[in-house]
């Protein structure tokens, strides 16, 4: 039997079906190239926002003749819908259980991915949240927070680098709320011998330390980029979307950061047209956005999902039309303040982590996970070059090799 993973949403998810991936092959199943060519279909599906839902739906008369398993982040409401759609709807915790697994591992962590990159991977340190945001799906599809052992992720890394992995992630709904010290869990990854960068995703800013800060700027493989989601810039809004922290809070620990780390880059997350967001209160995310000049932004429209406080006590009052004016209006300024950021680095030349060849151009990321585009050759993806940068773009970097 061959199969095809469909993903949808974040990290996490590539993580899982990575690890998918992992326990068919595992299983003697083999996998196929394309949806075409496989026998057996799993879609690893997204619940943050209701397009991924809607893409799958969309996407059934694709899946006739094939035996279908549908996993990842599913709300207990969608659940009952897609039942009705395909053969297996399965919890990926349960992935060692699964009907197509020889063999039976009842923790999930314990099964060997099978890597998407030859030098790039991902660990989950992490799984579930315990925030509840009023929006989010996250504690309905994952559940409360769990923490691996520090010892097992810490094998699990020094493994990797020892295979020539050049960079790890350490994931997590929330890495700052780590059961057993985020901190002293990146302090020790630091000391595994070898070339590789760290970064890790993501952050809550009602529990980002001075104690991290710290690690941050003193760990030399922790790479100075960090995704810190703000999902509004006014106060008010946050309170609404259960965010225990201020702006004025998040404003200090941003300050804090560039003070000890100068060189980092700061993406965020955040939500335009949730329930209430009036003009004004819009009208802060922008300022904050001018403010606080981000490198990126992950710019979401809200979207109502079932079962969640927002969905069951809020009002969607915010029309599409205006929900995608109002990401138009900050990506404009994204757009700004990403240039005059990546400005700052034409003329100078930066270590890349080159990932890919296309088209007759290198792509990388540099230290500070900014996209450089280079030309070259192929046999150069996986590894670290100097790059000297002559130009710059909102989307990224453009350079010569040294």
């Amino acid at each position: 039997m061959r199969y095809f993973i469909i993903t949808y949403g974040c990290q996490m998810n590539i993580s899982d079906s990575e690890r998918i991936s992992g326990a068919m092959k595992r299983s003697g199943l083999k996998p196929a190239k394309s949806l075409e060519e496989s026998d057996l279909a799993v879609i690893n599906m997204c619940s943050v926002r209701r397009s991924a839902s809607d893409r799958i739906l969309g996407s059934l008369p694709k899946f006739k003749g094939k035996t279908t398993v549908l996993t990842g982040c599913i709300l207990p409401k969608e659940r009952r819908r897609f039942s009705k759609f395909f053969d297996y709807v399965l919890d990926i915790k349960e992935l060692g259980e699964w009907p197509f697994s020889s063999f039976k591992e009842k923790d999930y962590f314990r099964i060997e991915p099978e890597y998407s990159s030859k030098f790039s991977a991902c660990i989950p340190i992490m799984t579930g949240c315990n925030n509840f945001c009023s929006y989010c799906a996250v504690p309905y599809t994952r559940g409360r927070e769990i923490s691996r052992p520090k010892k097992e992720i810490i094998k699990e890394a020094k493994t990797l680098v020892e295979k020539g992995f050049k960079e790890i992630w350490l994931l997590g709904q929330n890495v700052n709320s780590y059961k057993y010290e985020f901190s002293d869990l990146l302090r020790k990854i630091n000391t595994i011998p070898g070339k590789f960068w760290i970064r890790f995703t993501s952050s809550h800013p009602k529990d980002f330390s001075e104690d991290l800060i710290k690690t941050m700027k003193e760990c030399s493989k922790i790479t100075p980029y960090l995704n810190l989601p703000v999902q509004s810039g006014d106060s008010n809004v946050l309170k609404r979307m259960n965010r225990p922290y201020t702006i004025k809070k998040y404003k200090e620990i941003v300050k804090k950061i560039r003070k000890e780390i100068p060189e980092i880059s700061i993406s965020t997350d955040v939500i335009v047209g949730f329930c209430g967001e009036t003009k004004k209160e819009f009208e802060n995310t922008k300022k904050l956005f001018k403010e606080i000049k981000y490198d990126m932004a992950y710019i979401n429209k809200y979207s109502e999902r079932p079962g969640t406080e927002s969905a069951e006590k809020m009002k969607d009052d915010i029309s599409k039309k205006e929900k995608s004016r109002r990401e138009k209006e900050l990506n404009e300024i994204l757009k700004e303040t990403a240039l005059k950021n990546n400005k700052k680095y034409e003329g100078k030349t930066i270590e890349v982590l080159i990932s890919e060849f296309r088209k007759g151009f290198l792509y990388g990321k540099s230290k500070n996970y900014k996209t450089v585009r280079i030309e070259g050759s192929e046999e150069m993806v996986g590894s670290f070059r100097q790059v000297k940068i002559k130009r710059a773009l909102s989307w990224g970097l453009e350079g010569i090799l040294k």
